[in-house]
C-alpha cells in the first residue's frame, strides 16, 4: 500500500471541503481506495491528507495531475493558500 499524504494552508475549510468533494481527479478512476482528511487541532486553516493506493506509479500519476490541473488553478482550488507539501510513503508494517 502507497499513501500520497499532502499537507496544505487554506482559506477556509468549508470552501476547500467543497472543492475537494467535487473531485476534479477523479479520485477512484485514479486508482485512490481509501482517503483521510485531517485538522491539526490548534489550526483550523491547515489540512493533511492521505490517499491510499495499491501501486506506487498511481499515486505517483495523482500527485503529478494534481500539480498539472488543480494545485494551478483558482477555480479547481479556491481554498488553497500556499503551496502544498507533498510526500508518497509505503505501508512498512
Amino acid at each position: 500500500m502507497f499513501t500520497l499524504q499532502i499537507e496544505h494552508s487554506i482559506k477556509d475549510f468549508d470552501m476547500w471541503k467543497a472543492a475537494f468533494d467535487r473531485d476534479p481527479v477523479n479520485r477512484a478512476a485514479s486508482g485512490v481506495v481509501s482517503h483521510r482528511i485531517g485538522r491539526p487541532v490548534d489550526d483550523t486553516h491547515y489540512v493533511v491528507v492521505e490517499l491510499d493506493f495499491a501501486r506506487l506509479e498511481q499515486a505517483q500519476q495523482l500527485l503529478a495531475n494534481l500539480k498539472a490541473t488543480v494545485w494551478n488553478s483558482p477555480l479547481a482550488a479556491p481554498a488553497l493558500a500556499g503551496a502544498p507539501q507533498t510526500r508518497i510513503m509505503e505501508s512498512a508494517g
